[in-house]
């Protein structure tokens, strides 16, 4: 399997089961591969790239370390970074706030978790989800839902992500 920034981290750990202990030598917030909710569900979605994001690492900087540790060739790309600006609307009172970790801990899905979230509010209303890490897979879902997303890093290890219900 030649593994790029958009293999999937079932994928990938289904065809190298080594490597969930190896990802989390590379970054301790990959441990959240340890709970099999985490690993039935975002896992199926969440690539390479976005497991950076979560791990606060440079997508590149992971794809390397992984294909490092599979013998396969490192490789030489670079990624354009966005910076989004901050959207007005993230200064609405949120209806619902989630705590993802809380969720994790609770061995529950945050994206389910969301989802039923999303179908308690209206349209233009606002849910904050908070996190020790960036949660990228949730953002590309409901960013492909068309809902707006919006997250930020507010403190050393806390991630806001604000979804408004499109």
């Amino acid at each position: 399997m030649d593994v790029t920034l958009e293999t999937t981290i079932y994928d990938l750990l289904k065809e190298y089961p080594f490597l969930e202990d190896e990802l989390i030598k590379i970054n301790p917030k990959f441990k959240k591969l340890k709970n099999p909710i985490l690993k039935r569900t975002i896992a199926r979605v969440a690539t390479i790239k976005q497991a950076a994001f979560v791990g606060g690492m440079k997508p590149v900087e992971l794809l390397n370390k992984i294909r490092e540790i599979l013998g396969q060739e490192k490789l030489d790309i670079t990624l354009e970074e966005e910076k989004e600006p901050i959207p007005l609307w993230i200064t609405n009172e949120p209806k619902v706030t989630l705590n993802a970790n809380e969720l994790l801990d609770q061995e529950k899905n945050p994206l389910a978790e969301v989802r039923k979230a999303l179908k308690e509010i209206k349209e233009g209303e606002v849910i904050l989800i908070k996190s020790d890490f960036q949660p990228q897979p949730l953002i590309d879902e409901f960013k492909k839902e068309g809902h707006k997303v919006f997250s930020q890093q507010v403190g050393e290890n806390e991630f806001f992500t604000y979804i408004k219900k499109a």
